[in-house]
């Protein structure tokens, strides 16, 4: 089969691609995430397994589009990707350890009764979703900002020069706004009083997570304009952002009304706009070099794997992508409505 596609389309369609797992992990394990950093506050024993049969039969699958993007990156971007894992080792191995002791928690709780085993269980699983979420936005704060990289593509700087100011605000933003997805989504998938309690907690969530959003995008603006050059030179663009902005209006409205599900359509819709609106500011650099952008940075052209590899890969993804969906979809259907707890619960 013959593909339609010279290398700089190739590499385009990767770039994409790579934004677009990240948009579906920030989706689906957004949540996943925020419902965990909840997870400590709501009330008594059955709060906390609602909390956690909220999404205990989809956390482990949201998971794979992560490695999907990792693998993405891999195929399509070697030399940004040994970069990347060099240059952010020390954030990789906390992500990774988040991961696993959040996987950890969810199946050790249950398997016992006492008090201080669970609340032991039940702290780890709240300080493991911070630490990947708040970890995530540190990483694509200093993606935005850029790292110091030398001829080599290699990186050249410390770990704590990645603790700037920027890089913390896009984490403690990330915080947040996983914090008001996850509340909308367990308030989807609960009732009675925590669903009572849980509505209290969302217009709070938003406002807080709004605060941010405002003052990192002010901070963009003001110290990274290079993330505008694309609205600014195609204004078609800055719709990503008004959609954004009618996405995050629209949330308190959907709740309002009691149309708990729409709210989180346009909580989902707010993220991905997010991320899209990230792929449009640093394409087409991947890893921007600060210390001199124009000739050091590793771009989707000077990074690429060869043609014909981004055209075999393009075509296992054809096959790949559609099951990856076909599943998420069939899982979410399956486990649709509102949670119980039974004999088989966490």
């Amino acid at each position: 089969m013959t593909l339609p596609f010279g290398l700089p389309e190739l590499q385009f369609i990767w770039f994409s691609a790579f934004v677009a797992l990240l948009a579906g992990y920030a989706i689906l394990d957004g949540f996943d995430l925020g419902v965990g950093m909840l997870h400590p506050f709501v009330k008594g024993d059955k709060e906390r397994r609602l909390m956690l049969n909220s999404i205990g039969p989809v956390w482990d699958g949201n998971e794979v589009w992560l490695v999907t993007a990792g693998g993405a990156l891999f195929a399509g971007f070697p030399a940004v990707y040994a970069t990347f894992c060099s240059a952010f080792y020390i954030p990789i191995m906390a992500l990774l350890a988040g991961l696993i002791f959040r996987a950890v928690a969810i199946e050790f709780r249950s398997k016992q009764p006492m008090a201080w085993w669970r609340w032991t269980w039940d702290v780890a699983f709240s300080v493991a979703s911070f630490v990947i979420a708040f970890g995530l936005g540190v990483v694509m704060g200093n993606i935005i900002r850029g790292i110091p990289l030398d001829a080599y593509g290699e990186h050249t700087g410390r770990f704590v020069d990645m603790l700037h100011p920027y890089a913390l605000l896009v984490g403690v933003m990330t915080v947040t706004l996983f914090v008001m997805h996850g509340a909308i989504y367990a308030l989807m998938k609960t009732e009675g009083p925590l669903h009572e309690r849980l509505r209290d907690w969302i217009n709070p969530a938003i406002i807080c997570f709004i605060i941010c959003y405002a003052s990192t995008t002010m901070a963009t603006l003001i110290y990274h304009p290079h993330m505008t050059d694309a609205i600014k030179e195609r204004p078609i663009f800055f719709f990503i952002a008004l959609g954004n902005m009618l996405a995050i209006a629209n949330i308190p409205r959907e709740v309002h009304m009691g149309r708990d599900g729409h709210a989180f359509i346009s909580s989902c819709f707010c993220v991905l706009f997010l991320l899209a609106l990230f792929g449009v500011g640093t394409y087409p650099v991947v890893l921007r070099a600060v210390n001199d952008p124009a000739a050091l940075s590793l771009t989707i052209f000077n990074s690429s794997s060869s043609e014909l590899t981004l055209k075999i890969l393009l075509l296992m993804a054809v096959v790949g992508i559609p099951m990856v969906l076909a599943y998420t979809v069939s899982i979410y259907w399956i486990f649709r409505g509102k949670v119980k707890l039974d004999k088989h619960s966490y």
